[in-house]
């Protein structure tokens, strides 16, 4: 499927909507989910680029964009646990 069937148009604008909702879920501190859109959004690159649609140049630029949502949602799940004053480390 992903190197063959896959609708490249259509991967795109799922891209792009998944980074976008991805984007909102962090602005309104919801980690889970805005996790849940970069892991799509990472899949959909991942069927994008199996598919050759994706220049190596515009390959690394989709990557950064994958990783500076990921690291929001790091930098969020930490800033979650510190203000719940970190309930499973042990004291």
């Amino acid at each position: 499927y992903s190197f063959e069937v896959a609708d490249v148009k259509m991967h795109f604008t799922l891209f792009d909507m998944y980074e976008k909702e991805a984007k909102n879920c962090l602005e309104n501190k919801l980690v889970i989910p805005a996790y849940d859109y970069v892991l799509k959004c990472s899949h959909t690159f991942n069927n994008l680029d199996a598919r050759g649609a994706i220049s190596t140049t515009e390959r690394m630029s989709y990557i950064l964009r994958v990783r500076e949502l990921a690291k929001g949602c790091a930098e969020q799940f930490v800033e979650v646990r510190k203000n719940l004053g970190y309930p499973l480390l042990k004291k």
